[in-house]
């Protein structure tokens, strides 16, 4: 799960790490409101939306006055934010964070994620700040320093002084530098979160180390421990299959492409996809229904599919372990019986009683093709859908 920088930045400041004063503004009268309320000065109006690259898409801007925040923010508001992460069509922009400013003496990079060829989190950080991390660990590597640390145990703070040290800081930041990395680690482990960045991190010419920016994103998994944080979450950010899915305990991203999947984990999902673009397909999703999925599951699963109008067949490729085949069979039988399919289906089952569960795929009537291999698979479900795209 995703949140707004100034949602992170609440969580953030709660852990002890400093950010600057701030409104959010729904509107450019509240912006124009929240710069009067923040003292004036210089001040920064920030597109809130899940996508990086805002400053660059036009989404993050300095302000002098009231009334320019109040036409920056308008501007903000009125169009689309159109950047490297959101496609050419630019998503919507329904708030603002209107920010005091700050002298800038540099700025650095600090980011937690999880290492899993480690099995621990790491803590990431660079002397340079305010760019493409993907890029710099691309063309600079040796500028990231990479510090591991236990998540029962934390960041002790003289490691985060070496990190400190090691991307530049000296002086009274080194301390700080410590400090602070061993207090984003702690709000990485509480919070239950897979990322947590803080991209540019400043110095500030009046001595402190800042938070200029926030991103955090949460383990799906943990977030019935964080009943705040699931609070926090954005519906009109994830898109409207994305929030029904949400709702239906599915995990669902939307693609480009013709060839709707249905799969058990995440694992799966993912070579299903790389199979179907293997053989010349393109998939228009990302969907998993879960290890205990159940008739009324599969039959919302297929739902959220066939509202997408760009799927011309649908793949549903599961592994019956704890739940065995013949049960998925059935499932599917009454989904296909429920919703009605007016595309192609191509069902590969494998695990525990896939004979009897191709056995009721095979007696039920339906117009269902069966698949042996993920290949197989792939192969009949890219034909189907050419076929039935071409006839359409």
């Amino acid at each position: 799960m995703k949140i707004h920088e100034y949602q992170a930045k609440q969580i953030l400041s709660r852990h002890g790490v400093k950010v600057l004063p701030s409104k959010l503004a729904t509107s450019d009268e509240e912006a124009r409101a929240a710069y009067g309320e923040l003292g004036g000065g210089v001040c920064a109006v920030k597109a809130q939306v899940h996508a990086g690259g805002r400053g660059k898409g036009g989404g993050v801007k300095l302000v002098q006055s009231a009334a320019e925040a109040k036409d920056v923010a308008d501007q903000i508001l009125s169009r689309p934010l159109v950047t490297h992460q959101t496609g050419p069509k630019g998503v919507p922009v329904r708030q603002v964070l209107v920010e005091k400013g700050v002298g800038i003496e540099r700025e650095l990079y600090a980011g937690i994620t999880i290492d899993r060829s480690a099995e621990r989190p790491v803590l990431m950080a660079c002397g340079e700040g305010g760019v493409e991390i993907e890029e710099l660990a691309e063309h600079s590597p040796e500028k990231i320093v990479k510090e591991y640390f236990s998540p029962t145990i934390g960041l002790p703070a003289y490691r985060g002084r070496h990190v400190a040290k090691a991307i530049g800081l000296a002086g009274k930041f080194i301390v700080k530098g410590g400090a602070l990395f061993a207090s984003l680690a702690e709000a990485f482990v509480h919070n239950d979160c897979s990322l947590l960045e803080i991209n540019p991190l400043v110095v500030s010419a009046d001595g402190d180390l800042i938070a200029l920016d926030a991103k955090m994103n949460f383990d799906d998994n943990a977030l019935y421990r964080h009943k705040d944080i699931a609070a926090m979450r954005d519906m009109a950010e994830e898109g409207e299959l994305e929030a029904k899915a949400a709702e239906h305990g599915l995990s669902y991203i939307g693609l480009d492409g013709e060839i709707g999947c249905m799969v058990n984990g995440a694992g799966l999902a993912m070579a299903t996809m790389d199979i179907i673009k293997h053989h010349g397909g393109e998939p228009a999703n990302f969907l998993d229904v879960g290890g205990g999925a159940d008739a009324a599951k599969v039959t919302r699963a297929f739902e959220l599919l066939l509202s997408d109008p760009k799927v011309t067949a649908v793949l549903v490729n599961i592994f019956g372990g704890i739940m065995k085949c013949d049960v998925i069979a059935d499932g599917i039988i009454t989904a296909v019986q429920e919703v009605g399919i007016t595309v192609p289906l191509v069902v590969r089952l494998e695990g525990t009683n896939v004979d009897e569960g191709k056995a009721k795929l095979k007696k039920s009537g339906l117009a269902i093709t069966s698949a042996d291999t993920m290949a197989d698979a792939a192969v009949k479900v890219i034909a189907e859908a050419k076929r039935h795209g071409g006839s359409n």
